[in-house]
């Protein structure tokens, strides 16, 4: 029994990492399709389709207007290849099934204040996946093309314990919708990359549901980018998320260390957190040797509103009020279930999940404010 039970755990790690690896190339083929149409790179948009594939677009004069792939890598030809163009592509959800795969991507043109959803059919052919069909429809947005980093946690347990946790579901949800909502794009970054545990999920509540069912959003929690894969240079701010996850692996990470304090120093960017994911600025040192939270006032989890006789909090591996006193900052809080937001100079902190919105709201305020 106990060897047809390891097979079996055997035989389902493999489907699990072949649909991993399909997805991933599925993704690389959408990439080459992206980066051509946004540096003018004919040759990056032919690689990806299939030779007789066609595009079936929108025209004002016409119910499908129907273009073949060859036309349509053409068009790219008339811009200065290599050079951006102010088409901003990103991938929003992959579905593979054996060897064929769906596709959606979202392309902004800012400059247009226009929003582009393209869907895509791909096969796999020769070993190669390609697009063999594409539909595309668009419409105004206010999305300006800005981005925030939402630093998350692969932690699924207290440490080494048995005691599960996870990344705190509606602290995402709050200052993800407020950014959304304005307009914002947000990427989310985790040390392992990939899916993410998430906690505290309420269905009760309205915003909660919206995005639980919301096929995109819970995409982007199944593929967080990893710290070798994202570009500093292209966000505004880092916000860290709580719940117990972010006291593992995220604190301690010199990849994610770096990439956060890039945004701040070089981009002259935000550093923000709520909750449990003020530990993950806990450690953060500047380029003068200081420690970030020196001097400033930040607010998060109190340690004296922890269980401290929980089974959780034997595992934790700091006390976040603690370590940030003893590292010269000054923390502040309210009552509990009450919402505390510190702003001091870059660095924005909030104590808990009612906290959230009012962080990224903050963080909007002083974006839009060095503008």
């Amino acid at each position: 029994m106990k060897k047809m039970f390891l097979s079996l755990l055997l035989i389902l790690q493999a489907a699990l990492l072949f649909a991993q690896s399909e997805q991933a190339a599925v993704q690389k083929t959408i990439e080459n399709y992206l980066k051509g149409t946004s540096y003018n790179l004919p040759d990056s948009i032919a690689k990806a389709f299939y030779p007789e594939a066609n595009l079936f677009l929108s025209h004002k004069e016409k119910p499908v207007w129907l273009v073949p792939a060859a036309e349509y890598t053409q068009w790219f030809k008339k811009g200065e290849q290599g050079v951006f163009n102010g088409r901003l592509g990103r991938v929003i959800s992959i579905e593979v099934y054996n060897d064929i795969a769906i596709a959606q991507a979202e392309i902004l043109i800012p400059q247009r204040k226009q929003e582009f959803m393209d869907m895509f059919l791909l096969k796999k052919l020769q070993g190669e996946w390609k697009i063999i069909s594409k539909s595309a429809s668009s419409m105004p947005t206010n999305k300006s093309g800005k981005r925030i980093l939402f630093i998350v946690s692969n932690a699924h347990f207290y440490g080494k314990s048995a005691i599960a946790t996870g990344n705190s579901f509606s602290e995402i949800v709050n200052a993800y919708h407020t950014f959304a909502t304005e307009g914002y794009t947000v990427d989310f970054l985790s040390p392992e990359g990939g899916s993410i545990p998430l906690a505290y999920i309420n269905t009760s509540d309205t915003l909660q549901k919206e995005y639980l069912y919301d096929q995109g959003f819970m995409y982007a929690m199944e593929h967080t980018q990893k710290p070798a894969e994202t570009d500093y240079r292209n966000y505004k701010a880092v916000h860290y998320i709580g719940g117990g996850s972010a006291m593992y692996q995220v604190p301690e990470n010199k990849e994610i260390q770096d990439i956060a304090l890039k945004v701040y120093e070089e981009n002259m960017g935000i550093i923000s957190s709520v909750c449990h994911g003020t530990a993950g600025i806990a450690h953060l040192k500047t380029k003068d040797g200081k420690y970030l939270v020196e001097g400033k006032r930040i607010s998060g989890y109190p340690d004296v509103y922890e269980k401290q006789d929980g089974e959780y909090f034997k595992h934790f591996p700091f006390l976040i009020q603690k370590t940030i006193e003893e590292r010269g900052g000054t923390f502040k809080f309210s009552g509990r279930n009450l919402a505390h937001v510190e702003t001091d100079g870059r660095i924005i902190t909030g104590q808990n999940f009612q906290s959230s919105s009012g962080v990224a709201k903050k963080i909007i305020q002083l974006i839009e404010n060095a503008r």
